[in-house]
């Protein structure tokens, strides 16, 4: 399986209450997305940072966390470029102002 994590910040001049009720909009449409295992969102609650590790960011503000799984790289291609694929991405970026996209393996430790 292959993990997508995406940091999403919302367009300028849209408030976050717009960026969710948009984002909420966008979830009917990822059924559709061929080859999507799992979505999941992650919206930020709080942001605590420690007091002996620098915190050097040029993101900004992030104003939430999606989370996707496909079954491999070409999986996740040949979604992306499918027709509902594509307008999946496409809804996405009426309410998505940056995005900084990392793919992942993941290391369960407990």
């Amino acid at each position: 399986m292959v993990k997508r994590i995406s940091l999403l910040t919302r367009k300028e001049g849209m408030s976050r209450e717009e960026f969710l009720t948009h984002w909420n909009d966008h979830l009917p449409i990822s059924h559709d997305v061929p080859g999507l295992r799992r979505y999941v969102l992650c919206h930020i609650i709080e942001e605590p940072q420690r007091a002996d590790v620098p915190v050097r960011w040029e993101l900004g503000e992030v104003d939430g966390i999606a989370e996707t799984w496909f079954d491999s790289q070409e999986a996740t291609q040949e979604a992306f470029s499918s027709p509902e694929g594509r307008r999946w991405l496409a809804h996405g970026a009426t309410f998505i102002g940056r995005q900084k996209t990392f793919v992942v393996e993941e290391e369960v430790v407990i």
